[in-house]
């Protein structure tokens, strides 16, 4: 079967190319992200294999099933760049890698949240120019502070063993609460209120887009912490950039950026960019952005890999597609 593999990073192949060829599947690999233009160079496909910013709307899904694709393959755990009522209505499945590294996202979630804590990426700026003075570096103790966690999924979870090993207490909210959870599940009013660090571990749908706004913002404490490794859309950009201009937060870790699709995996670094909420973003002294790096572990690579390549395999073989997103 043959597998067109949109949005392609040397890294990508390192890991698929192998895994592919030990289950007899055939990949061509694209640069180009999928949309409804680019459908095309799926034609006479069986599948796609697609990430976090391709665009898999409905009507590049409905070129993609002109053309003769069965199976859209997502590399990643989010869905939310897939019109699935069109898949479904075309009949194309289209899964998902739901659990790759957890940890991988958690760990550096966590190494955000002490980058900022203690300014360390200041720090290290300093240092290179032999600038050792620590005035304006002082950050404050985790430990006994509190914490708050929106979502407890797989890696909400292990945020949640971290956070309770630097000794926080930890609070969270999730829509489905999980009974077999040692943690004390609260509202969304009280996770802002009461929350001196808030980390967002939640899919993006409808209902979470701009969970964090002008209203939830109001009612964080002054010097709170913000880190959100999940996806962009959870933060309302216009919202986090007024609170940073009134000193609401003592720092903000950000792997994810509301408006990333043109910009997130690229080397930009010769070109002028003109999204004015992403050059803000990178102005302030207290916030740290990053690439959508959280995930990228070995660990997280093989498995990410494997598992697609393996959902590909049970659709070949016709078992249980235990990844299918219905």
């Amino acid at each position: 079967m043959k597998i067109a593999f949109y949005d392609t990073k040397p890294y990508d192949k390192i890991w698929f190319e192998p895994i592919a060829r030990e289950k007899g599947f055939e990949i061509t690999f694209h640069e180009s992200k999928l949309n409804e233009n680019t459908a095309v160079l799926a034609y006479g496909y069986d599948a796609v294999c697609i990430f976090v910013n391709d665009d898999a709307g409905e009507k590049a899904v409905n070129k993609l099933a002109d053309y003769g694709v069965k199976v859209i393959l997502l590399r990643c755990a989010g869905f939310n760049n897939v019109n699935l009522k069109a898949a479904e209505k075309r009949g194309i499945k289209v899964m998902r890698v739901p659990s790759y590294s957890p940890s991988s996202v958690a760990e550096y979630t966590m190494g955000l949240i002490l980058a900022v804590n203690r300014k360390i990426h200041r720090a290290y700026v300093r240092t290179r120019d032999f600038n050792f003075s620590i005035n304006g570096l002082m950050g404050i103790d985790l430990n006994g502070k509190t914490a708050g966690v929106i979502g407890t999924g797989k890696i909400g979870q292990e945020m949640i063993k971290i956070l309770k090993g630097f000794s926080m207490n930890v609070i969270a909210y999730d829509p489905y609460p999980n009974k077999d959870l040692d943690i004390n599940y609260v509202d969304l009013d009280t996770i802002f209120k009461e929350s001196d660090v808030i980390t967002l571990h939640c899919p993006l749908t409808k209902e979470t887009r701009h969970i964090i706004n002008e209203k939830s913002i109001n009612m964080m404490k002054d010097d709170v912490i913000l880190a959100n490794t999940s996806r962009g859309g959870l933060v309302d950009t216009q919202a986090l950039i007024e609170g940073l201009n009134k000193n609401k937060f003592a720092g903000v870790g950000l792997d994810v950026y509301e408006e990333e699709d043109e910009y997130f995996f690229e080397d930009l670094s010769n070109e002028n960019v003109t999204d004015t909420d992403l050059i803000k973003l990178t102005a302030y002294r207290n916030v740290i952005l990053t690439s959508h790096q959280a995930f990228f572990t070995k660990e997280a690579m093989m498995a990410i890999a494997e598992v697609t390549m393996e959902n590909m395999e049970a659709y070949r073989d016709g078992e249980n597609l235990n990844n299918l997103i219905k």
